[in-house]
């Protein structure tokens, strides 16, 4: 896998097919391979450029206060490490965060911005919900183990874990076939996650934007939509039915084909 130096760091990126730059930034505790699904289709028409964030997969886990706006300066750093002047950013959950931050501080290096499962500041609820899982991380044998038993039961529907067992299996043993991320960088990622507002940069975001949220979702709920779809202009909102948090793998295909609609006519 390739490597590069960038804001302090070394990171970790996979890079896949030809033409446009789209970068994929992962949500909470993954690694570049979370978006696999995606890539496997995007790269027909991009070059999908897949990053380990900082805390994660192969990419450095220094110490020190991690926030959603830094996210965004290690990916504006890593475009300059790469010369890559402007491209499609896309993300989702955590990375959408941090997409809405690289829009509004550096507009001029993103083409597009897809966003899925957003949120423009953490509320009551979803900290309520981070901090349960920052308590399970602290007593957890492994980030893996609490992934599995106590993200993914936010992230998918009760639907898919009664109709599709072994489906949700194996992307239990995706989770668990990754590299290992240590606990403290668990919790920093988290404190990110804690502490992210960007609600007050929305309208600095001027490139063409997508914003999806999965009707089912309770944890990045609807209850965000209008607060993003009025806060940056000329966004277009989709809701995928019959899913929670992760669109990506509960309606595959349909995600693949309405996101690659968006951004094959933004080219």
């Amino acid at each position: 896998m390739p490597k590069v130096r960038a804001n302090n760091l070394t990171m970790n990126y996979d890079q896949q097919g030809a033409g446009d730059p789209l970068i994929l930034f992962p949500y909470t505790s993954a690694d570049h391979a979370c978006y696999a699904f995606q890539v496997a289709e995007y790269a027909k028409h991009f070059t999908c450029i897949s990053l380990d964030p900082r805390g994660a997969g192969e990419t450095d886990k220094p110490d020190g206060v991690y926030s959603t706006e830094l996210f965004a300066d290690d990916v504006a750093a890593f475009m300059d490490a790469l010369s890559i002047p402007r491209a499609h950013i896309f993300g989702l959950s955590l990375g959408a965060a941090v997409g809405m931050w690289l829009g509004a501080k550096y507009p001029a290096k993103v083409r597009t911005l897809s966003l899925h499962s957003a949120w423009p500041r953490t509320d009551a609820f979803l900290k309520s919900v981070v901090e349960g899982w920052r308590v399970m991380a602290r007593a957890a044998d492994s980030i893996a183990d609490l992934v599995v038993l106590g993200i993914f039961p936010w992230c998918l529907t009760p639907e898919l874990y009664v109709t599709k067992p072994d489906y949700v299996q194996s992307l239990a043993d995706f989770v668990r076939s990754r590299p290992a991320q240590p606990a403290d960088a668990f919790l920093r990622q988290t404190d990110a996650v804690l502490a992210h507002d960007v609600e007050s940069q929305l309208g600095r975001i001027g490139a063409p934007t997508q914003i999806s949220f999965g009707r089912q979702d309770q944890l990045t709920s609807t209850r965000f939509a209008e607060r993003l779809t009025s806060g940056i202009r000329g966004s277009e909102l989709v809701i995928f039915e019959g899913c929670a948090h992760a669109t990506i793998y509960e309606r595959t295909e349909e995600f693949n084909r309405r996101t690659l609609a968006f951004l094959t006519k933004s080219r």
